[in-house]
């Protein structure tokens, strides 16, 4: 008969991101600051409005696999030559 867990108990806690990535890391999109939401497995970009994820301990700094954070602007307004690989820049004389 298998063991039966109850809800709660988590199966495993997702592996913990090294902090001292946290201050090296910056979102791809607006090169602004990243806050680590360790409960979600994602590093939030306020400023972008998106939450990159964070797999098996390794952020995945994509555009395209961000998810828009809820009530703010997120991949839908995002240019699509930044989403392309661009930079999403104007040219500068």
């Amino acid at each position: 008969m298998p063991l039966a867990l109850p809800e709660s108990f988590p199966l495993s806690d997702p592996p913990a991101l090294d902090p001292r990535l946290l201050d090296l890391l910056v979102c791809p999109l607006t090169k602004g600051p990243l806050d680590y939401d360790r409960e979600r497995g994602e590093l939030v970009s306020r400023g972008a409005g998106l939450a990159y994820p964070v797999r098996d301990g390794i952020p995945v700094m994509l555009v395209d696999e961000a998810r828009p954070l809820d009530g703010e602007a997120g991949a839908e307004s995002i240019p699509e030559s930044v989403r392309a690989g661009g930079e999403g820049t104007t040219d500068v004389p």
